[in-house]
């Protein structure tokens, strides 16, 4: 790290440097990961940790919570310790050094919003990839790599090293141990300094974090403060997002995706300037959600000048990341998605609803340890859904494949059912994930369709099932 110091680094995460100002030489990494001269950064670190940093060489630990003994062991075995009462400033400043670093010249493209981040992303990696740029994303399935608790995003940049581009999902509001990361948005954005910035929509997920649509709309739209990129691209059909317009800096170009936009899908398919540019037979998904997703990707190709020739050729192959609508067999109809708030519970089900010719069998995960109000709101989600379909609702805790921290509560159960009472919803919940799975299959005949939805409870649904198809 060229002429980075301890101490400077101090400063730049307003952060009490403990031990001796040294040069830094390796990058920001995480303690598992580290190597002799990084600096890792761990959001909590206790005397075990220091050690650990300390037996790997690493040049400093910053943190936001030493526990323990963890200052006596760190000024014992010399090594710098910086607390710092944010520690997303110090991943912040970790992303920026990062791409100033090794990809200074990068064209640098974020999405943020509710719903579609990841999706959207990985499908403009993939555009970018086919129109030749040697790109990264920090997206990936579980969606684990768009925060700044850990330094995922820089250590992955510094280990690419050289890139024509990056494509990056932004949460689009973050915390831990109870704390909201207030502005993570656009800490986040800051660091990074896009050229391009794409918003998907605004919906309620993370309660507690948020709990109202303006606190989420808030906090997506601080990735216009201070923009200073050249285009921002919004989805015209999301009255929030489209109101966005206001907020975009006059130097920067606003791009609209949706109906009635330049880029905009109808029956025959996605059609730009009122040309068809993509067929609906060659594109992957025809789900709404995923077809927003299609289009906010496209437009962001478009706003690029990258061939449409490039896009089509890109999005025909597209192969989506896991849990996001993928099809986990076909005989019967197994569909897996990650569909974890309320938005995303009812364009699922009511896009699974129209693939079948029988029952729809719903396999739906309870979100542990998420409060009570999120689990009301996909609760009723689920009922507003199902109601006026064939359906088997099957919830599960997932107690055999889900840790602390994502244990499900016995208020969060309780309420979630209470929800199902009270719209006159028919039920049937299993503790246990592989026993929800084996008695959707048994109920199931092959005109059906089993939909699988959830977020952590449901992860390992797709592996379970497999043996049990196998057996």
């Amino acid at each position: 790290m060229r002429g980075l110091t301890t101490a400077y680094l101090a400063g730049q995460c307003h952060g009490k440097l403990i031990g001796a100002d040294q040069p830094i030489t390796g990058i920001f990494n995480i303690l598992k990961d580290a190597k002799k001269g990084d600096a890792v950064i761990r959001h909590w670190i206790d005397e075990t940790g220091v050690e650990i940093a300390s037996s790997k060489g690493a040049s400093c630990v910053v943190t936001q919570d030493a526990r323990n003994s963890a200052l006596d062991i760190a000024q014992k075995l010399n090594i710098p310790l910086i607390l710092t009462e944010k520690i997303e400033l110090a991943n912040a400043f970790a992303i920026s050094w990062a791409l100033e670093t090794f990809a200074p010249d990068s064209l640098r493209i974020v999405v943020t919003g509710t719903n579609g981040k990841s999706t959207t992303t990985h499908m403009i990696y993939t555009i970018l990839q086919e129109a030749g740029y040697i790109t990264h994303t920090n997206t990936d399935s579980e969606s684990e790599f768009n925060t700044l608790i850990d330094p995922m995003v820089a250590k992955q940049i510094a280990e690419f090293k050289d890139m024509d581009a990056v494509a990056l999902e932004v949460s689009e509001v973050q915390g831990w141990e109870n704390r909201n990361m207030k502005d993570h948005a656009r800490l986040m954005t800051s660091a990074i300094q896009p050229q391009i910035v794409v918003l998907t929509n605004v919906a309620l997920d993370h309660i507690g974090l948020v709990n109202t649509i303006e606190e989420a709309s808030k906090e997506i739209s601080g990735v216009l403060d201070g923009f200073r990129g050249d285009f921002v691209v919004l989805n015209h059909d999301d009255p929030v997002i489209r109101n966005m317009q206001q907020l975009v800096p006059s130097e920067a170009q606003v791009t609209f995706y949706g109906s009635h936009t330049d880029v905009e899908y109808q029956e025959p398919g996605i059609f730009y300037q009122d040309t068809l540019l993509i067929p609906t037979e060659d594109l992957p998904f025809k789900s709404p959600h995923f077809i927003q997703n299609t289009l906010a990707a496209v437009s962001t190709a478009l706003a690029l000048n990258i061939n449409p020739n490039i896009i089509k050729k890109a999005v025909k192959s597209y192969q989506p990341l896991k849990r996001r609508f993928s099809i986990l067999n076909t005989d019967p109809l197994i569909i897996d998605d990650f569909a974890h708030n309320p938005d995303g519970i009812k364009a699922t089900i009511n896009s699974a609803a129209q693939l079948t010719s029988g029952k729809l069998h719903l396999v739906c995960a309870i979100r542990g340890s998420r409060g009570t109000s999120l689990n009301q709101l996909n609760a009723q989600a689920v009922a507003d859904a199902i109601k006026g379909i064939d359906y088997n609702l099957i919830l599960t805790s997932s107690q055999d494949v889900v840790d602390n921290a994502n244990w499900v509560k016995p208020r969060e159960k309780k309420l979630f059912i209470e929800v199902l009472h009270k719209e006159g919803i028919n039920y049937l919940h299993c503790e246990t994930l592989s026993e929800s799975l084996e008695k959707a299959l048994k109920s199931t005949k092959k005109e059906d369709t089993i939909l699988l939805i959830g977020a952590q409870g449901m992860d390992p649904a797709a592996s379970i099932l497999k043996d049990m198809i196998n057996q």
